[in-house]
């Protein structure tokens, strides 16, 4: 053990690609991570639109997990998952998330904070008819978060695919979308000598307002 910490405080990186300040970025963060979003695409960046996505009870505690960015507008970022796991019970009692993007290739992260709402059934729809039939099949068939062997896991997989042989795989009740709508956007930017950047947007009566935080 004492080896592992050893490795690990070793570990160390410097910071020279890139630049960011207040001159540079949009004055909507929705914006902004548009053009950091497509530069990671551009990038090539594997998962690009993974984010961290962390959950609390009401009570504070807390639970963390990667889910993918399915889809942004000016309002938010969306993503899905079945609404009786773990993630989806903690959001039906506490409404407050964060997320964050980190492209190591580009030395850059995005956290984002703010409260979560369901889409609509038709978002959800026009989504989940665009998945293949085996993610289809899958959100019919496991309970997810829930205890549960592999065995049976994978019979209810081969229920599902009898029971929707030749036939359209409509969304499950229990699965969709929710829309993370922020308040609070920090872009960080790594920098030599850990003098990194870092631009917050913070949402108050309408407007987003633009600072620099120390690193």
């Amino acid at each position: 053990m004492k080896e592992i910490s050893e490795l690990a405080s070793n570990l160390r990186n410097e910071y020279l690609k890139r630049t960011l300040s207040e001159a540079d970025v949009s004055t909507d963060p929705i914006e902004q991570f548009g053009a950091w979003f497509k530069e990671a695409l551009d990038a090539e960046i594997h998962n690009a639109n993974a984010m961290t996505l962390a959950t609390a009870t009401p009570d504070g505690h807390p639970s963390v997990r990667i889910v993918l960015l399915k889809g942004m507008d000016k309002d938010g970022f969306v993503f899905f998952t079945n609404y009786h796991s773990r993630k989806g019970l903690a959001i039906a009692r506490n409404i407050n998330v964060a997320v964050n993007f980190f492209w190591k290739e580009l030395e850059r992260q995005v956290c984002v904070e703010g409260v979560v709402e369901k889409i609509t059934a038709e978002e959800s729809d026009e989504y989940f008819g665009s998945r293949p039939e085996g993610s289809k099949l899958s959100a019919w068939a496991s309970p997810q978060s829930m205890p549960v062997k592999r065995e049976e896991l994978e019979d209810a997989m081969r229920k599902m695919q009898i029971e929707f042989k030749d036939k359209e795989i409509q969304r499950p009740p229990h699965w969709g979308g929710y829309r993370l709508k922020p308040h609070r956007i920090e872009f960080w930017q790594g920098r030599p000598n850990r003098l990194h950047d870092r631009i917050l947007y913070t949402y108050k009566d309408g407007n987003w307002a633009i600072s620099r935080l120390a690193p």
